[in-house]
């Protein structure tokens, strides 16, 4: 390299002569400036949130299984449903069981494909995530931004891209 001030031949990042700096700062520092894809620098963040959208959903329903079997269990009329009470909220429990078992495990794969960069992991996050947009507050939130960063075409080859590295 040769200073621009000077005209001096360099080695350094600062010439020896002037003092004058002769490399870019993000030289100096031993990192070249990088520019990260913005699918690339959002997929790990999507994995994290989809493993903690699954935790809060499994965490959701087994407390709904759990007032449930409480309430059909204790009696029915202290809840001012007659006789009722102990046929259909116990016939619950299972339901409930096992559309916890089916989102949650949903949630937990789509966290997985991500996060290990499946080919796959794209077109499941995006079903996954219009599934997720009738949840309230945190399933619309997490849909949204799963969308943003997957759902246009340019992320597609972006995440094909990162797919294939992996």
């Amino acid at each position: 390299m040769v200073c621009q001030a000077c005209g001096v031949p360099v080695g350094g990042v600062f010439c020896s002569r002037c003092g004058a700096q002769v490399a870019p700062a993000a030289a100096m520092y031993g990192a070249p400036p990088m520019f990260i894809p913005r699918v690339e620098r959002h997929v790990q963040t999507l994995g994290i949130l989809w493993a903690v959208f699954g935790a809060y959903r499994l965490i959701g329903g087994l407390v709904g299984m759990s007032v449930l079997s409480a309430m059909s269990h204790s009696g029915a009329d202290r809840w001012g449903l007659g006789g009722l009470g102990h046929f259909w909220m116990g016939a619950l429990v299972p339901v409930i069981g096992a559309y916890t078992v089916v989102v949650t495990a949903l949630a937990f794969l789509v966290a997985y494909s991500l996060m290990t960069r499946q080919p796959w992991g794209r077109t499941l996050a995006i079903v996954a995530a219009i599934l997720a947009l009738i949840r309230p507050v945190l399933g619309t939130a997490l849909g949204i931004y799963t969308l943003w960063v997957l759902a246009p075409v340019p992320s597609a080859v972006e995440y094909d891209a990162i797919a294939i590295r992996s």
